[in-house]
């Protein structure tokens, strides 16, 4: 299994994370777990997702996910799961 971290902050509006999801559905990537917290009108979400099946490379996924944060006017970014479990090991 390819976990990958991927997390979001922004504004919240209607429709931010049905288009996350549809693009994570429209690439094979799997949501395993997902904690979204709101603050007044800001919106902090967090995701494991399995890229097993994605098709493209780590770079295609930023890409994507970029793009989505531009359409929904977030911040998107992913990280792979050894590399976010290194740098928030205590």
């Amino acid at each position: 299994m390819n976990r990958t971290i991927v997390t979001l902050v922004g504004k919240d509006k209607v429709g931010i994370i049905a288009t996350v999801c549809n693009y994570f559905a429209d690439n094979n990537i799997n949501i395993l777990d997902i904690k979204q917290t709101t603050v007044q009108e800001y919106i902090n979400m967090m995701m494991i997702v399995d890229t097993t099946e994605f098709e493209g490379n780590f770079e295609t996924l930023t890409n994507g996910l970029n793009e989505v944060g531009e359409k929904v006017g977030c911040i998107i970014k992913a990280q792979h799961e050894e590399i976010f479990d290194m740098m928030h090991r205590i």
